[in-house]
């Protein structure tokens, strides 16, 4: 991993904290109202104390793994086979975990016999398969929080979606230039191919504390809420961070594609309502004035040959040095009736 973010530290503390809670609830099933079947006895505040070390242990391990096959493996093996490996991952970690209690068990409570032999133990292979099923259940939580975007699963559960509300929120709405272009010199295929290298770059945005809302053809949907898109400037950084990504990897898609890929974006904020939608397939919706004033402003990229522009609205919300702005005029969008002012954006710094 290059470097330590929000994002992976939140990462490691959930596969933390789900791991603890994992071994605190075995420990109260089989130290209350059961009869220990192994030769080696634990009290249970004993317990509960080895299980808590044993959750930040395995569940940090278990975190870092989760990060290193979501960063290096995802997009280059099927889900079958990313399980495969996370099974075996998993197994790995086990046997870290049956040294590590062999160690203590061995030092602090006396036990006697081999590492075999206690690895072996009446009871242990039912702990062994259950430490699997949690895994591949946290594993599976992950998957989900994936596709409702980052933190969405929690408030999910919590019901915050159930009952439309409404949230100050920044949207940018980003979109591969000449796109009709590169399909027909492409072909569907080879087309859809680039588009996926493309977002999969774009997951550089997260450490700019984007939220991906949604996929729409050649289109993305980026979202904060307003406190964390405004800090640090990271609204208007993703495009860049994006930009630059793609920069980095000129001769990859040169070499595969012929093109290096340039997108057009628009940046709007204001009041959403945020709720659930849908019966068979659920996703959780914005809806309001903002997106749509984000998208028409990103419309006008092509008119005014600027690859980022911006509300007025936003613009007196941020507070930078890095960047310039030059107004471009005072706009009537489609579907509105008051004008937009809207401003590009110039990066002084590296630009």
């Amino acid at each position: 991993m290059k470097f330590i973010t929000k994002r992976k530290l939140r990462i490691v503390r959930d596969y933390i904290i789900g791991w603890t809670l994992a071994f605190i609830f075995l420990s109260i099933v089989r130290g209350i109202g059961t009869i220990e079947v192994s030769s080696v006895q634990f009290q249970f505040w004993q317990s509960i104390s080895i299980s808590i070390l044993f959750g930040l242990i395995f569940g940090g391990l278990s975190g870092i793994a989760q990060l290193i096959i979501e960063e290096k493996l995802y997009r280059r093996i099927s889900i079958l086979k990313l399980t495969l490996l996370r099974l075996i991952t998993i197994i790995l970690l086990l046997l870290l975990i049956i040294v590590l209690a062999y160690y203590i068990v061995t030092t602090f409570l006396g036990e006697s016999k081999g590492l075999i032999a206690f690895a072996g133990e009446a009871g242990s292979f039912a702990i062994y398969f259950y430490i699997i099923m949690v895994d591949l259940f946290l594993g599976f939580l992950r998957q989900i929080n994936l596709m409702l975007g980052e933190n969405n699963l929690k408030n999910y559960f919590l019901g915050k979606f159930y009952t439309p509300r409404e949230e100050k929120r920044i949207f940018m709405f980003i979109d591969l230039q000449s796109s009709t272009t590169h399909a027909e010199n492409l072909g569907h295929i080879k087309y859809s191919k680039m588009l996926q290298d493309c977002f999969i770059d774009l997951g550089v945005v997260v450490e700019n504390e984007a939220e991906i809302y949604q996929y729409v053809g050649d289109e993305v949907i980026l979202t904060w809420r307003l406190n964390d898109g405004i800090r640090n400037n990271n609204c208007v950084n993703a495009f860049y961070n994006f930009k630059n990504q793609l920069l980095k990897k000129e001769s990859y898609y040169l070499k595969n594609y012929g093109v290096l890929p340039f997108f057009k974006a628009g940046l709007n904020s204001g009041i959403v309502t945020v709720t659930e939608v849908g019966k068979h397939k659920k996703e959780i919706a914005y809806h309001g004035d903002t997106i749509n004033t984000a998208a028409r402003i990103q419309e006008k990229c092509n008119i005014y040959e600027k690859e980022l522009l911006i509300s007025e609205t936003l613009k007196k919300a941020l507070h930078t040095n890095k960047f310039s702005f030059t107004k471009l005029g005072n706009l009537l969008l489609k579907g509105k009736d008051k004008e937009v002012s809207i401003y590009s954006i110039q990066n002084k710094i590296g630009e």
